[in-house]
């Protein structure tokens, strides 16, 4: 059983490039209690793409979650409020 839910949503925008991107990661438990890691990614406004991550334990997708997100972030993908806070800068 998870010890907490795990999700989170980021965007990469750039309007030179008409680029509208998402990003979404999750981890929630499947039927039989295993944590289960789900990506999903696409262009603004559609379903995108998806693919599930299963694990035996919570630390191995918790440790997966972390890599992707930082891999993203080095991309340039950023939440909603961090992008409004440095718009407000």
């Amino acid at each position: 059983m998870l010890a907490q839910p795990y999700r989170l949503y980021f965007e990469r925008t750039d309007t030179t490039k008409n680029m509208a991107r998402f990003y979404v990661l999750s981890i929630e438990p499947t039927l039989f209690g295993t944590p289960c890691l789900t990506r999903r990614w696409g262009r603004i406004g559609s379903y995108g793409q998806a693919k599930e991550h299963h694990f035996v334990c919570e630390e191995d997708a918790v440790a997966m979650f972390l890599d992707l997100l930082r891999a993203r972030r080095a991309r340039g993908y950023r939440t909603r409020a961090e992008e409004n806070a440095k718009d407000v800068d």
